[in-house]
């Protein structure tokens, strides 16, 4: 019968204390507070939750559509940088500063150039390579396998038939 008592005395959280749990720490019970901390649950799922829950998040995606906002700058070049960028050029030159921040915020570039066919190098270092030293550098796209299954096919027949010879003149020697 006790056991069932105290399973019922166990606390859910701390309102249930009220301010029995202050005062004891205020006034410097040290064994009631230890008491009324050792009789809360320990279990996570009873708690009941005392703060609102917050509202669903909103994605980057449905703000930008709320706020009637444009798609963000990109981070690296794309087909239509080039094309953009010499349209802002020619906005400064003919319009000023003013032409091209509206430009800029109309059609937005990247916001970085890295150089082009350089083999993932630096650009400086690129260009200070020799013609024979760019030659040597691997390739940026491998290429494809050049071979039909027919010629597989044929390679190994081959390797089997090599095998089996090689095979044969291990057995005689």
């Amino acid at each position: 019968m006790q056991i069932h008592t105290i399973d019922k005395a166990q606390l859910i959280n701390e309102v249930q204390l009220g301010n029995q749990l202050n005062r004891a720490v205020e006034q410097g019970r040290r064994s009631d507070f230890a008491l009324m901390l050792a009789m809360l649950s320990p279990d996570y799922l009873e708690t009941t939750p005392t703060e609102k829950p917050l509202p669903p998040a909103t994605t980057e995606e449905q703000l930008r559509a709320y706020f009637e906002l444009q798609e963000p700058a990109p981070l690296s070049t794309s087909e239509f940088c080039y094309p953009r960028g010499a349209e802002q050029s020619n906005a400064f030159h003919y319009g000023g500063l003013s032409a091209t921040r509206l430009l800029s915020s109309l059609q937005p570039i990247a916001m970085t150039f890295p150089p082009q066919d350089t083999k993932g190098l630096p650009e400086e270092l690129y260009h200070n390579l020799s013609g024979h030293e760019r030659r040597r550098l691997p390739p940026t796209q491998p290429e494809p396998i050049k071979g039909s299954p027919q010629d597989l096919y044929l390679n190994l027949i081959r390797a089997k038939r090599s095998a089996e010879m090689y095979g044969a003149v291990a057995k005689v020697c």
